[in-house]
């Protein structure tokens, strides 16, 4: 699917909308294996940005199996559902969070939602793309895995953030996810985080060993920038337990500064320096205004 053509776009209304609006990045937070701690990085991540004083978003895009909105204890009225089956507009189904964070959220036991077919990819596109609220940040809490949706919000996003743990499985996993984004859909570049490890400093030997596996089989083309490690905190589990965000109920604990520590990081990395070929989320505020 190619992005729009700038030349549909009302006259001078690009221009107008683009100069009130901050630049947004869209991640994917994604993983090749479930259970690595993927949504709960989601949750403690946006909370830390919009502590930085960003306007986040957050996405739930496991569609069949809600994550979000329960580990942050909403009951939301409506969800994606209503959105796709036209009952419910997009502002009507998004919640809101802890710190005024955003939520799209999911459906459980759906199993229709599991793999969108493609009117429902583009309905889903033009609908976040029309939302007239500004957002500075968009975090996308992917399915496990490389199903056709997780595939298809990984190259949706500007930047990908592959969740990997120290278990050799989740290495080889997120190795076999990187692999398809680079040979099936050009995907080049992607960003690594080590969750639940109980010794910090072993992170970068966790990262070396995913960074090794994908050099030797896809070659040096292929950047992955080393985004920090979460380590193990029981913090993470009795927050999940009372249905809230570790940072909110444990700020002076070493996972929370780790979550901020990581969202300052990733405020100072750089976006891609161009939008490539693929789909793009918010694609009217990616691009430049014309004059």
């Amino acid at each position: 699917m190619l992005l729009p053509a700038f030349n549909d776009l009302p006259l001078g209304l690009e221009c107008q909308e683009s100069a009130k609006r901050t630049p947004l990045r869209v991640i994917a937070v994604t993983s090749g294996k479930g259970g690595v701690g993927k949504s709960n990085i989601v949750v403690n991540l946006g909370l830390a940005l919009a502590r930085l004083g960003q306007q986040v978003l957050l996405i739930d895009a496991d569609l069949g199996l809600a994550n979000l909105d329960i580990l942050l204890g909403l009951v939301p009225r409506f969800s994606i559902q209503d959105l796709f089956s036209h009952q419910r507009s997009l502002a009507e189904v998004l919640v809101e969070g802890p710190e005024g964070i955003k939520i799209l959220p999911a459906s459980s036991g759906i199993p229709e939602l599991a793999d969108l077919d493609e009117y429902q990819k583009i309905f889903l596109l033009n609908e976040l793309d029309d939302y007239s609220e500004n957002i500075d940040v968009a975090l996308i809490d992917t399915g496990a895995g490389i199903s056709r949706n997780v595939l298809f919000f990984n190259i949706a996003a500007q930047e990908r953030i592959v969740v990997v743990n120290n278990e050799p499985t989740s290495i080889t996993d997120a190795y076999a996810l990187i692999k398809i984004l680079v040979t099936k859909h050009g995907e080049r570049h992607f960003k690594v985080v080590i969750n639940g490890l109980s010794k910090p400093h072993d992170g970068e030997t966790v990262y070396r060993a995913v960074m090794k596996v994908t050099e030797r089989f896809l070659g040096k083309e292929v950047s992955l920038d080393y985004l920090g490690v979460i380590p193990f905190d029981e913090a993470i589990p009795r927050a999940v337990l009372k249905q809230q965000a570790a940072l909110s109920l444990y700020p002076k604990a070493r996972i929370a500064r780790s979550f901020m520590g990581l969202a300052q990081k990733l405020r100072e990395s750089p976006p891609p320096p161009d939008l490539g070929s693929n789909i793009r989320f918010f694609w009217r505020r990616l691009l430049e205004c014309r004059v």
